[in-house]
Formats: C-alpha cells, structure tokens, sequence
C-alpha cells in the first residue's frame, strides 16, 4: 500500500522578539541624535512609534501527520517601510490576520512539495492584496522544513531535488556585519577568519561618514592595517563590503561623476583587499535608482576603478533584481531576504545573478531570528551565493555561531551520506 503523504494536522502563530531592531531610516538620515541605545526625535516613516523600536517576530509552527513539527520565523528588515519595503510588522497586527485566513490554507495541505506550497502563498491575494513579505518569508520557511521532515531529509536536499541542482558539499564565504561596534567587531571577525567584512552601518553623514568623506576614508584605512596586524597568515585576504545607506550620494548632491570619484579615490586606502561599496547612492524610486548607479558604475570603469558597487535600496524583489541585473547598474546585488517574501524567491535570485554574471550576495537583516538563519544557510547551500550575511544581531558572535554551525553541522552530514 501507498503510504499517504504527509499533511499539517494542526498550525499555529506564536508571537515572539526578532534579534535587533526596527528602526526607521528615514528619521535617522533627517538627523535624529543617539541617546544612548534609542534614537532621540519623532518618526518620520508610517507605522514607528519611535525612532528604534524593538523588533518582533510570528512563528509559524506546523505540527504534521507524523507528530513532527516545522517551523518557520515571520521576520521583517531593520529599515521597514523605507526604499519600497513592505511595511512595519508587527506582531499583534498579523496574529488575528494569520489566525483568521492562513490556518485554514496550511491545515490538512500536503507537504510532500515543497515549491508548489511556496509558490501559492506567495502569490495569493487575500481581501484583494499580497500577504506582507515577512508572512510569505515565515510561512515558506515552515513549508520547507515540513517538506525536509516528511522526507527524512536536509533543507538543502530539498531545494537541491526540486531545483535539479548539483550538490556541491563545499561552505558558502560568509561575511560579517559590525552594527555600530565596527572597531571591536572587526577584530571578532579577523580572529574568526570571516570572508568578508565588516559592513560598517555607515548610514549618517556627520559622525560616520564625514561631510567630505573624510571619515570613511579613515575608516578604510584603518581596516586595511587592522587586517595586516592581525590576520593569521598570508593567505588570508578578506574583502572589504562597507554599507553606506545612501550617505556618499548626500555629500555630493547626488552629482554621479562626485560620487564615483570619491568611491574610486577609496581604493588607494584598502591596502590591495578587494572593497564594495553598498548603497552608495539613494535615488528615490526604482527607476532612479537603477539609472544613477549605472552612472557610478560606469564612471568608475572609465577611471579604471576595481571598487565594485552593490545594489540594496529598491532591490527587493526577484523582479527588481532581473531588473537591476539586466541595466548592468552594478557589481554585486544584495538579495535581501526578507523583502523576497517566499523563500523560494532567494534561489531565482540567486540562480539569475550567477547566470548573468552579477555577484550574488544573499544578504538580509540582523533583525531575522536564529531559525530564518539557519533556514537561509540550506538555500545558500543549494543555490551557491558569492557571499551569505551572518546573521541575526549585531553582536557578529551570536550569528557567527548559528550560521556557520549550521552549515557545518549540514555540510558534514551531506558528506557522510554521499561517502555511504
């Protein structure tokens, strides 16, 4: 007899704290000053109460036929409504909405597949509208590790078997992100030998960045010099990826060839490590966006730059990402989890960048939870991303743990089974 496959008997939401913060980026660039651990002023994006606000999270925890139970982390960026993000998400909102249109969907759904269930929440509509992109986010997680439970087997295997992908038993570079402790920090992550580092929230133009650049510049060399003294030998060279959130395009009043000057003059202080520079520009729409980044871009080319630019502001989805992809605006694009929605979307993009020769970087947000990064580490195993985010936090440690574990653990649990 065949056996019957396996089903979700029973789901449920479980309102919870996401591993950082929702902070709204637009007060900060408007100038709102730090007291401390808050930011001091009033909101100026819809939905924040404050300034920093702490984050939330929604699990969703699908218990199967066979007693085991999947779950998945509905988890929004730090930066939510800016950049054409999806709103703040907040949990006492999206509960009664999960309870009331989605345990209906996914009680009594098969989950033998795992793309055909992704694809459907992703895309339904519900009281005429997409689900918010951190409930796809969450409720694809718990589909793929409902598929992996009922199978007996890894996440990865998963989307390897039903993307016809070659598994490749080797870890994916990981790369580190500082938050605001981006002296301290470097040092975690040289000790730890990361890929690529340190991220630098550079996302304010007179503390961080300087009203002329000058302390970035600063910064950039400092990290040079801090690599020299204490990596552990000479064959460790990591590369420099410094997130700038728009700032170098406030400095120069957005004038393209300023900004592309000022980037390449950046390379002389990053002691030969290759260096990216993230969001160097924000534009204000889609469009713009796509259009000034493709001037930098290519002005950098004509002074013969080797400074590669990342594309994160208006990039959220796999749309966008073809989008940005086809203008060749840039070198690398950040695919940003979060903003996605289903997971499933992670792996196109990924797939389509490495096909169109542009650097994927499968990035994210330190506001995620434990279990969207580990989740993330089986798709950046399958899909082969040039770089993954360690995340969630800002403390580097705590994520740096979770995500490469993760990876080992699974990376090592492959290889015994392709030995057997």
């Amino acid at each position: 007899m065949t056996p019957t496959p396996a089903h979700i008997e029973r789901a449920l939401f479980v309102a919870g704290h996401s591993a950082f913060y929702f902070d709204d980026q637009q007060a900060i660039r408007n100038g709102a000053g730090q007291d401390g651990f808050v930011y001091l002023g009033h909101p100026a994006t819809e939905g924040f109460h404050a300034v920093r606000q702490a984050g939330e999270t929604v699990s969703v925890v699908l218990v199967l036929d066979n007693g085991a139970v999947a779950v998945g982390d509905c988890a929004a960026v730090q930066y939510s409504g800016a950049g054409g993000r999806d709103p703040l998400f907040l949990a006492q909102h999206f509960v009664p909405f999960l309870e009331r249109h989605l345990r209906p969907l996914l009680e009594g759904r098969r989950v033998d597949r795992f793309l055909d269930n992704a694809r459907f929440f992703d895309t339904i509509a519900i009281e005429g509208k997409p689900l918010h992109t951190a409930i796809r986010y969450g409720v694809t997680q718990a589909l793929l590790d409902a598929t992996a439970l009922a199978r007996g087997v890894t996440k990865t295997e998963v989307i390897v078997a039903e993307y016809r992908l070659p598994l490749v038993c080797e870890p994916v570079p990981l790369f580190g992100q500082s938050g605001d402790d981006r002296y301290a920090a470097v040092d975690k992550m040289l000790l730890r030998r990361v890929d690529a580092l340190p991220h630098g929230l550079i996302n304010n133009v007179p503390d961080k960045l300087g009203h002329r650049g000058e302390k970035l510049e600063a910064y950039i060399r400092w990290l040079a010099g801090r690599v020299e003294q204490l990596r552990p030998d000479r064959s460790y060279r990591p590369a420099l990826h410094i997130d700038v959130y728009g700032t170098i395009g406030l400095i120069f009043d957005h004038d393209a060839n300023k900004v592309a000057d000022y980037i390449a003059g950046l390379e002389k202080f990053a002691g030969g490590l290759e260096l990216y520079i993230e969001g160097p520009i924000d534009a204000g729409s889609k469009a713009a966006q796509i259009a000034e980044l493709g001037k930098v871009t290519h002005r950098l080319r004509q002074l013969g730059s080797r400074v590669k630019l990342v594309a994160d502001e208006w990039c959220n989805t796999f749309e966008d990402i073809v989008e940005f992809t086809r203008a060749r605006c840039c070198d690398m694009v950040q695919i940003k989890t979060p903003d996605l929605g289903g997971i499933h979307n992670i792996v196109d993009s990924v797939l389509h960048c490495r096909e169109n020769g542009v650097e994927a970087y499968q990035g994210g947000t330190c506001n995620e939870t434990d279990v969207s990064a580990r989740t993330c580490v089986h798709l950046a195993l399958a899909a082969r991303p040039m770089r993954m985010l360690v995340k969630p936090g800002m403390g580097f440690d705590e994520g740096m743990n979770i995500v490469n574990n993760e990876m080992q653990r699974t990376l090592a649990l492959l290889a015994a089974r392709r030995n057997a």
